[in-house]
């Protein structure tokens, strides 16, 4: 099944553009938010496949982010061995985890305002828990993920790499730096979970194609590890790394600008829309 965010409510998506209020459907059951769909992701699971309700329409600005707050946000750098090797960097023997701030969120079709500095775009998958994951294997990690959706992990290259240690996670989290979406896509949606096709244009220009079955650490992988350390909570978002083709490696280096139109997509999943605006005057670093 597929689940959207429509103007902050949870909806079945039930074709191009159209779907039902999980709320309404449920009589106040499921919902009203999405943090509750993942807190009762076995019921609702179990419910939703005879679900019924009344069908509407909505506007691809109306989807919003599929998990919206997240209460822990990964992502996973060097997580491809081609993006490694563009960076001219070792291939990491564990996965080198760091986070993105909530507020950075943005749906499937959004205008982001470019900050001052070198801003990039990495397209990634990005997995959303759907039962809480303590030390879980990887034969049993697909058990604990609610589904899959299109990332873009949006990247000021200047302040990501200021100062003797990077700021990661405060480059990356500018306001729209975290857009995804457009759905939620449940495992059973999909022939083979661990080779999706992902890959993203630039005004209609192809920088990065690829498979996920290319990660160095797949899905099943990061959840084992992550959850050795940690707990993972249902509604938690894991951004899972880029493959090569970002722009900081192009020759010349390229990097987005007001006007540009970022489409990324992900077999079997969607794709996602961003139109860039130039900063405004008085904008801090």
């Amino acid at each position: 099944m597929r689940i959207g965010n429509v103007q902050g409510r949870p909806w079945l998506i039930t074709g191009d553009g159209e779907g039902f209020d999980i709320g309404k459907a449920s009589s106040g059951r499921f919902g009203p938010g999405l943090a509750e769909i993942y807190e009762n992701w076995p019921e609702f699971a179990a419910w939703a496949p005879s679900a019924d309700g009344e069908v509407k329409t909505f506007l691809p600005e109306d989807l919003g982010p599929p998990s919206p707050e997240p209460r822990q946000v990964f992502a996973v750098g060097l997580n491809y061995r081609d993006h490694a090797e563009e960076a001219e960097l070792s291939i990491p023997a564990e996965p080198l985890t760091f986070t993105k701030y909530v507020t950075s969120f943005a749906g499937a079709c959004v205008e982001v305002e470019l900050p001052p500095g070198k801003v990039d775009w990495e397209v990634e998958l990005v997995v959303v828990v759907g039962r809480t994951a303590r030390r879980v294997a990887a034969a049993d990690a697909w058990e604990h993920v609610a589904g899959l959706t299109v990332g873009q992990d949006i990247s000021e290259r200047d302040l990501q790499l200021i100062g003797p240690v990077p700021q990661f996670s405060l480059g990356k989290s500018f306001p729209g730096f975290s857009p995804t979406g457009p759905y939620l896509v449940t495992p059973d949606e999909l022939d083979n979970l661990a080779d999706l096709e992902l890959g993203c244009s630039l005004n209609g220009q192809e920088v990065q194609r690829a498979r996920t079955s290319l990660m160095l650490f797949p899905v099943d992988i990061l959840i084992e590890r992550l959850s050795r350390i940690t707990t993972l909570m249902p509604g938690d978002v894991i951004f899972t790394g880029t493959p090569a083709g970002v722009g900081v490696h192009h020759t010349p280096p390229r990097f987005l600008a007001p006007g540009d139109e970022l489409v990324s997509y992900i077999e079997g999943l969607g794709h996602i829309k961003q139109t860039f605006t130039a900063a405004k005057e008085g904008s801090a670093p």
